[in-house]
């Protein structure tokens, strides 16, 4: 399905221009409620195998950038290293076939990357802008959503290792200034047991959904270049009632992360990103990974990702998004990197480069109820496949990222996705199969979904 098979139904005007914020839309209950459940609906498919939905969120506090990752000029050619690796790479026609289903579900782009024994294999698929023919580049920048939680959760464990954070702290004693449950731990924060309320919106026991900040729909897109502190996001959680008991349960907060964020900085007295470039992204040569403050624009060459609406006029109108502050997903889903750079991290990560034995097995014994540990999902992929460590990303609208590895970190799958969103036409549906059979064929020997 190609970028004009996605928009196709109805009159329509595209704008790619940064300025082009617009108030909100109102609209009926019943519309709003469809684009809340469409984006829910993909937010918990590319999370896959996670029961909760939720979109990554981090804030910065301070706007600046990691350390060795400066923006370069916008573009969209590929970087120039892996135009050549995709162009003269392996031949692995059933890789090249399992991401051309994606396109087929109705996505945009993807562009993705896979190390195994047979080496390394870059490929892509679909457009990078809508209308355009041009493929995605092979290594471009995205957000990349609730991948960001990992590293949180690695720097936090890193600091544990030191000694200079316990797991079972009390955040309060970090953080005394909001005025926390004093049952709440370091540990509650990593594996969403808190029980805090999730800042950009949450359900209450009996499904009722309570509104937060808004972070979908047509109030986010009016509010897409607005700058969030994360002491502003945390707030607003805390103004809203718990939804369980410090440690009796388990929801997939934003919340959590942000707070996480937060006890770095207070312990360290660094900020997040200069902590992240001095613990991370410097030693493991990260150079296109950033943590981009209130900075809106994705640096370098990209995919662009889309949101389509209806305008109050009843005219249908399509809004290139790839420029949005991540800010109101701080320390948990505000970042932006590549391909490459997340194989590199999920690697050393897996392998027993970043963090102590007796931590990395803490940080991937899961949870029962999501299979969820320290900021990555545990998922058993059945018998000849085993298990893989993950955590899949999708910030507000238009983009998804996947990060995929073997227990020993020796195999590996990151990818971007890039699409229209369209709660009346979303990929959603269509997208487990294809990332099932994406995954089968990286990690179980070329099987195919069943």
């Amino acid at each position: 399905m190609n970028g004009a098979a996605i928009t196709a139904g109805g009159p329509q005007k595209t704008s790619d221009d940064s300025n082009d914020v617009r108030t909100p839309i109102t609209g009926a209950r019943t519309t709003r409620t469809l684009r809340r459940a469409g984006v829910a609906a993909l937010a918990a498919a590319l999370l896959s195998g996670a029961a909760t939905p939720a979109m990554a969120a981090t804030t910065p506090v301070d706007g600046r950038t990691s350390a060795g990752s400066r923006a370069t000029a916008d573009g969209d050619a590929p970087v120039s290293q892996d135009a050549a690796a995709a162009a003269s790479g392996q031949n692995r026609p059933e890789l090249q076939q399992a991401i051309q289903a994606f396109i087929d579900a109705g996505f945009l782009g993807i562009q993705a990357r896979v190390r195994d024994a047979n080496g390394e294999w870059v490929g892509t698929a679909g457009s990078s802008k809508l209308g355009q023919p041009a493929k995605p580049p092979a290594n471009g920048r995205f957000w990349v959503g609730s991948v960001t939680k990992t590293f949180t959760a690695t720097v936090v464990l890193q600091l544990v290792a030191e000694g200079k954070l316990g797991l079972d702290d009390p955040v309060a004693t970090h953080l005394p200034e909001f005025g926390l449950d004093e049952r709440i731990t370091v540990r509650m924060l990593l594996q969403h047991t808190s029980g805090l309320f999730n800042y950009t919106g949450d359900f209450d026991p009996d499904g009722t959904w309570v509104l937060g900040i808004p972070a979908t729909g047509d109030d986010w897109l009016a509010n897409r270049f607005h700058a969030y502190q994360p002491e502003e996001l945390v707030r607003v959680a805390l103004s809203k009632p718990p939804r369980f008991e410090p440690g009796t349960d388990q929801s997939y907060t934003n919340t959590n992360y942000t707070l996480a964020r937060l006890v770095i900085e207070q312990v360290t007295g660094r900020s997040f990103a200069d902590e992240l470039a001095r613990r991370i992204l410097r030693p493991l040569g990260l150079k296109n990974t950033v943590v981009p403050g209130n900075r809106t624009q994705l640096p370098g060459p990209h995919a662009h990702g889309y949101y389509r609406y209806q305008d109050a006029t009843g005219e249908w109108k399509v809004v290139d998004v790839s420029r949005q502050n991540m800010s109101l997903l701080s320390g948990a889903g505000d970042m932006i990197s590549t391909t490459k750079d997340l194989q590199t991290f999920f690697s050393a990560l897996n392998s027993g480069r970043l963090l102590p034995a007796p931590l990395l097995a803490q940080m991937r014994t899961p949870h029962p109820k999501q299979s969820y540990g320290f900021g990555l999902f545990v998922q058993d992929l059945g018998p000849g496949c085993g298990t893989v460590y993950q955590h899949n990303g999708s910030p507000p609208h238009a983009y998804g990222a996947l990060m995929y590895s073997s227990p020993d970190g020796r195999k590996t799958l990151t990818a971007s996705l890039n699409y229209v969103d369209d709660a009346t036409r979303s990929p959603a549906a269509k997208f487990p199969q294809a990332l099932d059979t994406l995954i089968k064929a990286v990690f179980c020997d070329g099987q195919t979904a069943s």
